[in-house]
């Protein structure tokens, strides 16, 4: 969309003709020549609310090195395949518990 300027009471019948409803700022940009987000920004604006440039990113402090992963990953999987290795030992240790008759399990 070609940007087009406009002036300050075309913007403010534009802002009102979207607060009115039944409409969005794509189809009032298409009507009125104007980019749909300039339409948002004007809308924002005039509602008070505070008006965003930029998209915030994340950015973590304590970026770890792109070499350091690897061997992150490798330790995870290590301790992941021990665990399972525990937890198979513990369900092989009740499941012999289990089998053996009580009579056997109880010292006289």
């Amino acid at each position: 969309m070609r940007k087009t300027e406009k002036t300050i009471q075309e913007q403010e019948a534009i802002i009102a003709e979207y607060l009115l409803g039944g409409t969005t700022y794509r189809k009032l940009g298409a009507k009125h020549g104007v980019d749909f987000r300039a339409i948002h920004h004007w809308v924002t604006r005039f509602q008070g609310k505070p008006v965003r440039k930029v998209k915030p990113t994340i950015k973590p402090t304590d970026e770890l090195p792109k070499e350091e992963l690897p061997t992150d990953v490798k330790q995870l999987q290590e301790e992941l395949r021990k665990a399972k290795l525990h937890n198979k030992l513990l369900n092989a240790i009740i499941d012999i518990a289990i089998a053996i008759p009580r009579s056997q399990n109880q010292h006289d």
